[in-house]
């Protein structure tokens, strides 16, 4: 018996044996087959015994690089009430005793597993191009960590052969080194630093239920103001109220905004879009982007617009709330994830089931902070 389970090649010439030899064999009804078909059916037999290999990952500098940590990966609250409340010892003992056990997937990981469906894809259009999501690992955690967290990538066959554990040093010059095109952390100190470094990035929740999202298409939704553009209307509507906002937004409508922290990410993505685009699968294309805002359409939506438009960027939809919730949208879309800097957008999201990400820039941080800093004298 062969490996597989089957009988011998009868009637097939042993390739060895085939070399300059012109003459015919016979398949299984009798008919003269050419030696050098016989050949590659036999060669094609046997390489698809052998175990497939995996994608080679792209050169950073070519690709999109998603950096995540392991806390918005993966849930490990467990393991964090152990480190909060018994030191990091007993926290790389307990990793340490636990590493055969999976941890339980967390909020990025089905946006992780979007991009690698994605990248599929890509690969199959394009496969010699490294024009690829490359996702980064990126952690804080000791090394000796390190095993377990590999057991999980593993055991959820996920692709992400990148990881960079900083042992508690800051990872922004390691997320410059790989020029993170994103970064997702539970850890909104962090992302705060990232975002203060040039680097968009976002603090991940989990939604407070599960919903379904789709395996297909990678879905990623974005508010306007502070997110894909800069604050300066944000600032108006703080200093000044709505009807100044309206005015303002009126006499620069044809005045494009200033980029926002995550415009580069949905240049990005767009970047992607236009690959399926030339294949001439638009309507198939994997990836789909919206813009939810609380803007007016009519007071305010076309300077949004027009400024996209500058930039050579589109939203496949766009969605314009004029103050409205955006939790029972977000419902209706589902996507991986949805970026605003408001936190009571967040929360809505959250509310709704939807993975939702705090991009904390902007007017309305440096006013949070400001007043968390006012009880920062009387607190313990």
């Amino acid at each position: 018996m062969d490996p597989a389970g089957v009988g011998p090649l009868e009637g097939r010439t042993d390739p060895r044996e085939a070399k300059g030899n012109t003459s015919q064999v016979t398949n299984g009804g009798g008919q003269p087959k050419p030696v050098a078909a016989a050949w590659e059916e036999a060669k094609a037999f046997y390489d698809n015994l052998s175990p497939k290999k995996k994608p080679k990952s792209p050169k950073p500098q070519n690709a999109i690089t998603i950096a995540v940590s392991s806390r918005a990966l993966f849930r490990m609250e467990e393991e964090q009430k152990i480190y909060s409340e018994q030191g990091v010892e007993a926290y790389v003992k307990y990793q340490l005793d636990h590493e055969n056990e999976p941890f339980l997937p967390g909020a990025a990981f089905p946006f992780v597993k979007a991009l690698e469906a994605v990248n599929m894809q890509l690969r199959e259009l394009y496969p010699d191009s490294e024009e690829l999501f490359d996702i980064v690992l990126m952690t804080n955690n000791h090394a000796q960590v390190g095993v377990r967290l590999i057991n999980s990538i593993n055991y959820y066959n996920l692709f992400i052969e990148r990881f960079c554990m900083t042992g508690g040093n800051s990872p922004i010059n390691y997320l410059k080194a790989y020029h993170t095109n994103l970064y997702l952390s539970s850890d909104n100190e962090k992302v705060t630093e990232a975002i203060e470094e040039g680097i968009a990035a976002a603090t991940i929740f989990s939604p407070n239920r599960d919903v379904q999202v789709s395996e297909e298409q990678l879905r990623v939704a974005f508010d306007g103001d502070a997110v894909l553009f800069s604050d300066e209307s944000e600032q108006i509507v703080k200093a000044h109220g709505l009807d100044k906002f309206f005015e303002h937004e009126k006499t620069y409508e044809n005045k494009p905004l200033a980029q926002g922290p995550l415009k580069g990410f949905l240049e990005a993505l767009g970047k992607l879009q236009k690959k399926f685009y030339s294949k001439g699968l638009r309507l198939e294309c994997p990836i789909r982007t919206y813009l939810v805002t609380a803007r007016s359409a009519a007071s305010s939506g076309a300077r949004a617009l027009k400024t996209l438009r500058s930039w050579g960027l589109e939203t496949d939809e766009a969605l314009f709330l004029a103050g409205a919730p955006k939790g029972p949208l977000l419902e209706k879309i589902r996507p991986h994830i949805f970026f605003d800097d408001q936190m009571f957008h967040v929360e809505g999201a959250k509310e709704m089931g939807t993975i939702a990400a705090h991009v904390p820039y902007g007017v309305a941080q440096r006013q949070r902070r400001a007043a968390q800093g006012m009880k920062t004298p009387n607190s313990k």
